[in-house]
């Protein structure tokens, strides 16, 4: 009676075969996780690096924006000034010019009347006059400043319209000329004793500059008398530098929002690059984990 050969299967083969399979299934999941996780990090670092480079330029640009402003705020102060002595000056001229010539509400364009009372005052009119020199000056100095500051600054700011330089230059000649007449009427009354109704010419003339050059600054009329050299207010001297302050001020807040936008986006994506870095990590040492495994097995 021959004997029947029972064949049992092999379980260790088809067991050993399931496991290699699993690992290598788990290993090709966790390699797809980790190209994921540097996929990820790639994409916040490129966002950090714009970010930063944002961030550098703006900063770049903000420290323009302060120092324009801070300039533009000198440039609004000095004018203030200007406008301040200006009228100061008008003022001291019109209250001499009333008193040398005995009127309240005459026309300083007319000068075809005599004076009541006037001679006794010639050597009073000579320190006014003085005062008023001390004054115009003083009024010429800081618009020649101011209009050297703006020539210089246009070279390198671009708000700075070629009008206003125009017009600070044509504001310097005329305080430099009014300057010149003043001490020609000084001189007069000095050195002649001139009679009274020559005083009251010169302090006309006086006055008529020292009006123009107030009216030039502040592009208004003061006087009820047409002035063709003066510019219409949007165009004046005063316009100019208040604009150029309100737009510097306005671009320096932009740029500033700007700015603290920037960190703010800046800060975010560092934190995301920093949690995907530390995801990444943990992945990369989860595949060399199973890789190792598998290589032991």
């Amino acid at each position: 009676m021959s004997r029947e050969t029972i064949l049992i299967p092999d379980t260790s083969t088809t067991s050993k075969y399931g496991i290699t399979e699993k690992k290598k299934q788990e290993i090709d999941f966790l390699t797809q996780e980790v190209l994921n996780a540097e996929n990820e990090v790639q994409q916040y670092q490129a966002i950090v690096d714009s970010l930063t480079e944002k961030e550098n330029k703006l900063t770049v640009d903000l420290a323009t924006a302060e120092a324009n402003k801070a300039q533009a705020l000198d440039n609004k102060n000095a004018v203030d000034t200007v406008i301040s002595n200006a009228k100061d000056l008008y003022e001291n001229s019109k209250a001499t010019y009333t008193e040398l010539s005995g009127t309240e509400n005459q026309s300083v364009t007319n000068t075809t009347q005599t004076p009541s009372g006037a001679e006794p005052k010639i050597k009073l009119v000579a320190t006014e006059i003085n005062t008023v020199v001390n004054k115009l000056i003083y009024s010429a100095e800081v618009i020649n400043k101011l209009s050297n500051l703006v020539i210089r600054k246009k070279a390198t700011n671009p708000l700075i319209s070629d009008e206003l330089v125009t017009m600070v230059t044509q504001a310097s000649s005329d305080a430099n000329n009014a300057v010149a007449l003043t001490l020609v009427a000084l001189e007069s009354v000095f050195a002649s004793q001139a009679t009274t109704i020559e005083a009251k010419s010169a302090m006309s003339l006086e006055l008529l500059q020292a009006t123009k050059l107030y009216e030039f600054i502040i592009g208004e009329e003061i006087d009820n008398v047409e002035n063709e050299d003066m510019p219409a207010a949007n165009e004046s001297l005063k316009y100019y530098l208040y604009t150029a302050y309100n737009i510097t001020s306005n671009m320096y807040e932009e740029v500033l929002k700007a700015s603290n936008d920037t960190t703010a986006q800046l800060n975010a994506a560092e934190a995301s690059l920093s949690k995907a870095q530390v995801k990444l990590k943990s992945l990369q040492s989860g595949l060399a984990a199973a890789n190792a495994a598998a290589l032991a097995s």
